[in-house]
């Protein structure tokens, strides 16, 4: 089974909303690598506890961490970038590992443009194909399945957007298929939605990185591009999931 830990960038409002770009990372690794990349993603916390005085308790949370950062103000905010970009050559370098990213840009959406949905949809449905299809790196089984561990979100809204598409999902036609749509009822993705405390998942807080780190590429603080930290997302090249949009050269799914 494979496992997918979401989290997300900028918001999903329209109108006053204050960011342009809506980003949603999937992480994914199968159970049987799980325990391998808690073991490797620990001794990354230790390593940066006994370089930067990072404790193992405390949040990854690269926006708040930049920002906002509360009790880590302890540590200059030079060392909590490069903390962040330690934490991308961990994830890059860890074999059975791939990411799932979704750009929704709100400039020029109608106002009824259901930005949740369409981002959530786009991203269930890429998870879904990925596994069907056998793409992920490490154990490769014919029955496989999926489960979501989403941060804190729209828990009502999202279990009702998954329980919809696997009812009825329709999915635009490619162009070998003429024109309309196909009903691509989800099969491989069980259960509701699990969520999780960022506060207490490194998993989460991983997926929280590649959201944080693909937003500043596409719109980067003015600290971020002073630093050249909006080249830091393309160090998750390894473990991009190309699977996810071929035509795009980081496999993005844009919106």
């Amino acid at each position: 089974m494979y496992l997918m830990y979401v989290d997300e960038s900028g918001d999903a409002g329209l109108g006053a909303s204050p960011t342009r770009y809506f980003v949603l990372s999937g992480l994914v690794v199968h159970e049987l690598r799980w325990k391998a990349l808690i073991e490797e993603l620990i001794a990354f916390r230790r390593d940066i506890k006994a370089r930067f005085g990072f404790k193992l308790r405390e949040e990854i949370h690269a926006g708040k961490m930049l920002n906002s950062p509360g009790e880590l103000v302890r540590i200059p905010k030079h060392q909590r970038l490069e903390i962040l970009r330690l934490y991308a050559d961990v994830l890059a370098g860890f074999p059975d590992l791939a990411v799932i990213n979704i750009v929704v840009d709100k400039q020029g959406k109608a106002s009824d443009y259901p930005v949740f949905d369409r981002a959530w949809q786009a991203l269930v449905q890429r998870f879904e194909n990925t596994i069907s299809a056998r793409n992920f790196p490490g154990p490769r089984y014919a029955d496989e399945r999926g489960m979501l561990f989403p941060d804190a979100t729209d828990q009502k809204k999202l279990n009702q957007l998954l329980r919809r598409m696997r009812s009825y999902n329709p999915v635009a036609n490619q162009a070998q298929h003429g024109p309309g749509y196909r009903n691509l009822q989800l099969r491989t993705i069980i259960e509701d939605a699990n969520f999780r405390n960022s506060e207490t998942s490194y998993l989460i807080q991983s997926a929280d990185l590649c959201a944080f780190l693909l937003y500043q590429q596409l719109a980067p603080s003015a600290y971020m591009r002073k630093k050249s930290g909006q080249n830091y997302f393309n160090r998750l090249e390894p473990i991009l999931c190309r699977h996810a949009s071929p035509r795009d050269p980081h496999g993005i799914v844009r919106l």
